[in-house]
């Protein structure tokens, strides 16, 4: 049986978002003087963490922004780490802070990302920042469940009363992925189910998903009989195989001949994360300059 999923392409969006991003970088830089400035902040030596910050700095670069990354030992204390995020916070040019995750053991994740002042928190995770989102007035949306919604509206996945079923309760993704799609408005009003570890046949509740986000961190857990078919499959998980080869948390040769449409692994989600990262930051800096961020043509 050949595959019948159309495949929702991130790194297409992920691409046009980007030249967006440029072009209003641009704008705000000739309107005020502010050019947006993203700070990352590295601790350990995670081969994955650290691909992901030259990610991030090379695309906040190509789109006109400036920024540092600090890299510290995995032995820096908390005091040491404290301190580079006072020094930003403090920094006018810097607009957007982002401590890489995860933090090494030993580390209070929860304490460091309280310490980022909530203006220029572009990952989304400061309590107040949460707060808003679940009070639904979003400031900064953690970046990766933003691009996911942003693959829904450009796929035109009515999401308006869809059955949607989020796979993982993270702070990072299934949380506010979960918030987002309960929003009033474009890319919302659906009706949310999330599973997690505590869940009763999470594989049953999925199979009656419209939408189903899958952002459980096991690789390949998720099969064909856990979709509905027709369903529209998000997958945010992202995984290295012994061979070398990449992939998600769903196993993607059996789930795309019973979905509708899904997202393949890599090129789907992945890049929407870090497009999503340079709007967050393009926001914080036109918060700062007291303009609004904005897609629009003049």
């Amino acid at each position: 049986m050949s595959e019948t999923a159309a495949l929702i392409n991130g790194k297409a969006l992920a691409d046009r978002v980007r030249q967006e991003v440029a072009r209003d970088v641009a704008r705000l830089r000739e309107r005020t003087g502010v050019v947006p400035g993203l700070a990352v902040v590295l601790v350990g030596d995670d081969p994955a963490s650290q691909v992901y910050v030259k990610n991030k700095q090379n695309a906040s670069t190509a789109a006109g922004m400036t920024g540092e990354t600090v890299r510290l030992p995995a032995s820096a204390s908390r005091g040491e780490l404290f301190d580079v995020i006072d020094r930003f916070n403090a920094d006018p040019s810097i607009h957007g802070i982002l401590v890489q995750l995860p933090l090494p053991r030993g580390f209070d994740e929860r304490s460091v990302i309280e310490r980022i002042d909530p203006l220029k928190d572009v990952d989304g995770l400061h309590p107040t920042n949460a707060g808003l989102l679940a009070q639904g007035n979003p400031r900064f949306v953690p970046c990766t469940p933003l691009g996911v919604r942003e693959l829904l509206i450009e796929a035109r996945i009515a999401t308006r009363g869809a059955r949607a079923v989020v796979l993982g309760r993270s702070q990072l993704v299934g949380k506010p992925m979960a918030l987002l799609l309960l929003q009033k408005g474009e890319g919302g009003d659906a009706t949310v189910t999330v599973c997690h570890t505590g869940t009763r046949d999470a594989a049953a509740i999925a199979r009656e998903a419209e939408i189903l986000i899958v952002a459980m961190g096991r690789p390949e857990c998720v099969t064909a009989d856990w979709i509905k078919p027709g369903a529209v499959v998000i997958d945010v998980g992202i995984h290295r195989r012994t061979d070398g080869s990449l992939c998600g948390d769903v196993d993607f040769s059996g789930v795309s001949r019973v979905a509708s449409k899904i997202t393949p692994v890599p090129g789907g989600v992945g890049p929407m994360t870090v497009a999503m990262l340079l709007r967050n930051t393009l926001q914080a800096a036109s918060l700062a300059s007291g303009m609004s961020a904005t897609r629009e043509d003049d």
